[in-house]
């Protein structure tokens, strides 16, 4: 049996996106200052994208996974920001040698904001509901568990078949751990085991957690944390001037000069799995065509739009650095306007004209680089930019669009381009077989090679093009400490936040 023991308990642009293998040693731990932390501060943190709704079970969007996932909502298992695996409301777990069956043990004397305790059934509950309910977010995730079940404080799950994916799934939503029976609206309030509560949405402007005095873990070290939701960041910086934030998540680096030229606050820069990625409609219209496709890609400058940006680095395939399967495919479509002028003379597309539908709140750097860099090559290219909310139901549940832009936060998130029926209308049945393959592997190398291997064809076939992997971008004020500055767009675990008197 593998066993594992209790453990010691980004953005270039806007942080909140889409349901979007570890760090290495280098990367910045949380932040620190010298101060002595005050028990009963409250710590205000700057984030860009705010949810349309709290329902972290239906409602898509990074931005609820971003701050509810660990610090209101936990799950058996958790995930560190440098991505290792570590128990959670489970106090261990084994993992068969066959890889079908994974046994839990529940932690004790585990209680829910709202008092009620933890039990074993509310995580077969929680578990078989994500599982049989095809509406809620990560779905299907569990639909390789045939079986859920509990016994005294052990929870067993049984596998059809190998699941590589599983463990990773179960520190995302698919095994968060709610009440059963619960009556609360999930859309407006929320009912957790995490360090906070949720004690106030501000709609338009903030939420608002408060240290959970009955807590089963290290208690909060921070009594509040206002999330502030501020998508300009001029305006951001002006307020972090004034007082007004103690952390900016989503900065722009090349505000760097300006956030530090007081000495209270300073920029520290980690890596994400973020993905700026621009999507392309290929159900039918030009962008049918792979020649297109391919043209558009290497007509883009994708280092101009790092530079612009001040951080991150290119990319050019669907898997982040951080993540397994990685491979530099810089190869496959570099930049080369010529080459792409001719692609698009061959495919008949000279004087073409298409729409990019973006969130507003990602500004103007990434759209005006890719309507320069597409003139150049003969393609007029329109700007859409609408509100979140907008974009969700337009471009990712209607695939009402041409091309679009967001930034992808999720790691391990390859399986979207193994779904035909996502947003991004990517249908390749070589793509879909290995990473069939891959989930089913019992060999964690073996796993990554075979994304590795979808991942190139997915980029030959110019399913999208990837502009750049991101950086977390966080300034940090000189009396906080304990800010995590890896994958900050991904997900924010605030329970060590403190911030020091003065």
């Amino acid at each position: 049996m593998l066993r594992r023991t209790a453990l010691a308990a980004a953005a270039l642009v806007a942080a909140g996106a889409l349901l979007l293998s570890g760090c290495t040693g280098s990367q910045p731990g949380p932040s620190a200052s010298a101060g002595t932390p005050d028990p009963d501060a409250s710590v205000n943190v700057r984030l860009v994208l705010e949810p349309g709704n709290l329902d972290i079970r239906e409602t898509a969007g990074s931005a609820l996974d971003q701050i509810l996932v660990d610090n209101v909502y936990q799950g058996l298992v958790a995930r560190t920001p440098d991505q290792e695996i570590v128990p959670a409301l489970a106090s261990d777990y084994e993992v068969s040698d066959d890889k079908l069956t994974y046994t839990f043990t529940v932690r004790e004397g585990v209680t829910f904001h709202d008092g009620q305790p933890l039990t074993p059934q509310d995580v077969v509950w929680s578990l078989t509901q994500v599982r049989d309910t095809s509406t809620f977010r990560d779905s299907a995730r569990l639909a390789n568990v045939a079986d859920i079940a509990a016994d005294g404080q052990t929870v067993t799950l049984t596998l059809k078949a190998p699941d590589s994916t599983l463990l990773w799934s179960l520190t995302g939503r698919a095994g968060l751990v709610l009440k059963e029976g619960d009556k609360i609206d999930r859309k407006t309030a929320a009912n957790g085991t995490g360090p906070f509560r949720l004690t106030e949405w501000r709609e338009g402007d903030s939420i608002v957690f408060e240290r959970f005095a009955e807590y089963w873990g290290t208690p909060a070290a921070a009594a509040e944390v206002v999330f502030s939701y501020v998508g300009d960041n001029q305006a951001a910086l002006s307020g972090a001037l004034a007082g007004e934030f103690d952390v900016l998540t989503g900065f722009d680096a090349n505000l760097k000069d300006q956030i530090e030229a007081n000495g209270d606050f300073s920029l520290e820069i980690g890596e994400s799995t973020d993905k700026g990625t621009l999507a392309f409609n290929q159900t039918s219209g030009p962008l049918a065509d792979d020649r297109v496709r391919q043209a558009i890609r290497q007509a883009i400058d994708n280092a101009s739009i790092v530079e612009a940006l001040g951080a991150g680095t290119t990319m050019y395939g669907p898997i982040p650095s951080l993540d397994p399967g990685y491979e530099d495919l810089a190869d496959v479509a570099p930049f080369d306007p010529e080459a792409a002028r001719a692609l698009l003379a061959e495919a008949g597309a000279e004087d073409l004209t298409l729409t990019l539908t973006i969130p507003s709140a990602y500004g103007t750097t990434v759209p005006q680089i890719l309507v320069s860099n597409l003139r150049d090559v003969g393609i007029t290219l329109q700007v859409n930019p609408v509100e979140f909310p907008a974009w969700i139901n337009d471009v990712y549940v209607n695939k009402d669009y041409e091309l679009s832009f967001v930034l992808h936060t999720e790691a391990r998130d390859f399986e979207n381009w193994a779904n035909p029926d996502y947003y991004f209308t990517y249908d390749n049945p070589e793509v879909q077989a290995l990473y069939a393959q891959s989930v089913a592997a019992t060999d964690d190398a073996e796993a990554a090679d075979l994304l590795a291997q979808a991942a190139r064809i997915v980029s030959e076939d110019d399913a999208a093009d990837w502009l750049y992997n991101g950086a977390s971008v966080v300034a940090v004020g000189s009396n906080v400490s304990g800010m995590p500055t890896v994958n900050v767009n991904e997900r924010l675990n605030v329970a060590e936040l403190a911030k020091s008197e003065g």
